[in-house]
């Protein structure tokens, strides 16, 4: 199963599309797109977010956020019918050849090869699903601790924005005797909300949803790759391994299933598979 580190297409073409489309909004009817621009709206907005949001978390979580969220951008597609493939040909090559077997065969996922590593070093099945639940278990908390990072500063930018709206409304109230600070007071009111808004109804939310998404598929893979293991260690057919593990894909992608076509581990002779 090969695995590629590739963007994800709906992430990026989302997130351009969305300033593309507020860009093409400014530049419609306006030739100067620098009235736009607002160091003091920008500072509150974003640097003002990102330590209100720091006061919820701890330094190592904020900047393991980030991390998690190249996720969102970049990922590796784990194929929930590659995964059963893979499965059913070790199950294959394990009750051929032993459990050992599976030490000859190259497993690219790791999580899956772990597991492969655990059985062939005599682990129990017990043993073997509670350290992958743990390690399962581990990796969702770090996930979701960055899912709500993102979603917290969801939340605080739109607030940001409306600081700084009132910072500019006081501004600008208390200089009505002089028209040339009503302008510059008013650029800061407005733009912190559009900043506000931007950074996080644009950015840090729909970040959060696609985080959300990636570990839902991503504990769904893991939780196959036990049930995977756990047939192949008990010698299960692959008829009936096959069955089990499709039960992860919804009815329209099941097809025709793999275990009853006559494949085996590539590279290898066609096995005939005995009851």
């Amino acid at each position: 199963m090969q695995k590629k580190c590739i963007v994800d297409r709906a992430t990026a073409i989302g997130l351009v599309g969305a300033f593309a489309i507020v860009a093409m909004a400014l530049v419609t009817g306006e030739s100067d797109l620098w009235i736009y621009l607002n160091p003091a709206s920008f500072l509150i907005v974003v640097g003002g977010s990102i330590f209100v949001v720091l006061i919820k978390f701890n330094l190592l979580q904020f900047g393991n956020a980030f991390r998690v969220a190249f996720q969102a951008f970049f990922f590796k597609p784990e194929s929930t019918e590659e995964l059963i493939d893979l499965a059913i040909s070790l199950q294959r090559k394990a009750r051929r050849d032993g459990i050992f077997a599976l030490g000859r065969q190259h497993i690219e996922n790791e999580f899956f090869k772990k597991g492969a590593q655990y059985l062939m070093d005599g682990l129990s099945i017990p043993l073997v699903k509670n350290t992958l639940l743990k390690e399962l278990y581990q990796t969702d908390a770090r996930h979701e601790t960055g899912r709500q990072i993102f979603q917290s500063l969801s939340e605080v930018a739109p607030a940001m924005g409306m600081i700084g709206t009132l910072i500019g409304l006081v501004r600008m109230l208390a200089h009505l005797d002089d028209p040339g600070k009503i302008g510059p007071a008013m650029a800061v009111a407005l733009l912190t909300t559009l900043y506000g808004a931007m950074l996080g109804y644009m950015v840090a939310k729909p970040i959060a949803s696609k985080l959300a998404l990636r570990n839902a598929e991503e504990r769904m893979n893991k939780m196959l790759i036990i049930d995977a293991l756990i047939g192949i260690e008990q010698g299960i057919h692959p008829y009936i391994l096959e069955e089990m593990l499709l039960a992860y894909l919804p009815g329209s992608r099941r097809g025709n299933g793999v275990a009853r076509q006559p494949a085996s581990v590539p590279g290898e002779a066609v096995e005939t598979e005995v009851a």
